[in-house]
């Protein structure tokens, strides 16, 4: 059965760091580019970070670029998003997908408040 499971989101102060973890199992995850996206309700859901199958390639949007940081453990089928340096504005559902959306997760709700 395929799934990316996402975990490590909750409420954290502005300026605070947070971690999130994608499970994922059912489909050959270490040969696809996987991201990070957010959605924010009555917005268009935003790609925050890509990487690509080996790991050895990323990039960010600018809204997060220097803040966040998208890794990947092939071997543990596992994605990660380190998010520092919170701001109000990164509030958001946020859920991995593979590059093309063809599989995505159920998202992990993000709140930056103080």
């Amino acid at each position: 059965e395929l799934q990316l499971v996402e975990s490590g989101g909750g409420l954290v102060q502005p300026g605070g760091s947070l971690r999130l973890s994608c499970a994922a199992s059912g489909f050959p995850f270490t040969t696809y580019t996987m991201q990070w996206v957010r959605q924010v309700p009555r917005k268009e859901r935003e790609s925050v970070a890509i990487i690509n199958d080996g790991g050895d390639w990323t990039t960010y949007a600018a809204s997060v670029k220097g803040r966040f940081t998208i890794s990947r453990d092939n071997a543990k089928n596992m994605l990660y998003l380190q998010m520092t340096n919170l701001k109000p504005e990164d509030t958001a559902v946020y859920f991995c997908a593979s590059g093309n959306y063809d599989y995505r997760g159920q998202g992990t709700q993000v709140t930056v408040a103080s």
